[in-house]
């Protein structure tokens, strides 16, 4: 299958700052306004406040725009089903070698489990992915299973925005811009149409909010099993997780 890899995502900036692991690296608006990417958390191991995160989700993970890969590693180490989806070839490499699972792909494209999933990610800023927050919790939804939950990362401040930008590391600024969203909590509410708000909790600076989709009718049939990941590289199988496929 063909991946529809966005602008940013072959950015040598981004790439070389996962390998580094460290920045600085910036979303930058056409303005000159840059807003500082957190290179060094994403690529360290997943915290105390991401933990907490992790403690909340149910049945099987989708993190959208996994990154370096430290929810999803964090979720294989505690015998989890889950999978990282990214559209930087950097990034999926970087959480396999973490012990993840993990496919270099957009969430707008066909993915394993679709209507499946127990919990969908979207942490460190990724309800901005696509620049149309509606359209992301549209496909949020259809990812899910009936009732199944969204944890989403909302931004310390009370913006809504839907704004082109770049990715760079403070130097030369190439490339296409890309569309991007800043959603603060009570914005994000207001495009959860169809949803039920599941929780709202503040920790380590970070705001987090927790939406539930539509349950399904009484008449409806019971969920089906555990969706089976397909991983971009085989790895060797165990016996409390999905067999990959290419």
């Amino acid at each position: 299958m063909s991946t529809t890899v966005p602008p940013w995502a072959a950015a040598d900036s981004y790439a070389a700052a996962l390998h580094a692991g460290r920045g600085p690296l910036f979303l930058r608006r056409a303005d000159g306004w840059l807003l500082p990417l957190e290179v060094e958390r994403w690529c360290a191991r997943a915290d105390a406040v991401d933990r907490d995160v992790l403690d909340r989700c149910e049945g099987t993970v989708l993190d959208v725009g996994c990154g370096p890969g430290r929810l999803v590693a964090e979720l294989a180490a505690r015998g989890r089903t889950a999978l990282g989806i990214d559209v930087s070839e950097a990034a999926v490499e970087h959480t396999i070698r973490l012990g993840g699972q993990a496919l270099r792909r957009s969430v707008f494209e066909p993915l394993p489990g679709e209507g499946r999933w127990g919990t969908v990610l979207l942490i460190d800023g990724n309800i901005g992915i696509g620049g149309d927050p509606a359209a992301l919790l549209e496909r949020a939804a259809r990812l899910l299973r009936p009732g199944g939950l969204l944890l989403a990362e909302t931004a310390p401040v009370d913006v809504d925005e839907r704004v082109h930008v770049h990715i760079t590391d403070a130097g030369a600024t190439a490339g296409t811009p890309f569309p991007w969203a800043r959603l603060g909590t009570a914005a994000l509410l207001r495009h959860a149409h169809g949803w039920k708000r599941a929780g709202q909790w503040t920790a380590g600076g970070r705001d987090f909010l927790a939406l539930r989709s539509r349950s399904a009718s009484s008449s409806a049939e019971p969920t089906k099993s555990t969706p089976v990941i397909n991983s971009q590289r085989a790895r060797k199988p165990s016996g409390d997780s999905p067999v990959p496929n290419r």
